[in-house]
């Protein structure tokens, strides 16, 4: 059984690693911003959280995939097409990632989670970087 003060503790790490890509996409403006990210991420831990803490026969796994099924209607939603191009496409993966993250933050799987944050914001920042350099397809 794991300490009440470690939930606790994945809880507020999920606030955190939400709210840090949450923020990134608030300042580009995206159609999804801090708060979204930080209750995705809020969300998914706290199920997985959910589900170890059941015991028994709960099935981590049905959880994970579940999470990863309801995210994609989320991510579905900020995806539309504006004149000739389509908008949102890179909110709806980020938001895959961070309930992702929630589910490994959920589990305790810290290392990953710092080096997937790490790839997630080099991503979003360096990309932003490129295409306002032109340098993207």
């Amino acid at each position: 059984m794991v300490a009440e003060t470690e939930l606790l503790g994945r809880a507020l790490l999920a606030v955190g690693v939400g709210a840090l890509i949450g923020l990134e996409r608030e300042i580009r403006r995206s159609p999804a911003g801090l708060r979204t990210h930080t209750l995705v991420c809020l969300g998914s831990a706290l199920f997985t959280i959910a589900s170890i803490t059941i015991g028994g026969n709960a099935d981590i796994s049905r959880i994970a995939g579940q999470v990863a099924v309801g995210i994609g209607f989320l991510g579905g939603g900020v995806i539309f097409k504006l004149k000739d191009r389509v908008v949102g496409l890179t909110t709806a993966a980020d938001l895959w990632v961070v309930a992702a993250l929630g589910l490994l933050i959920g589990i305790g799987q810290y290392l990953l989670v710092f080096v997937s944050l790490a790839l997630v914001l080099f991503l979003l920042i360096g990309g932003a970087f490129l295409e306002k350099k032109g340098l993207h397809t």
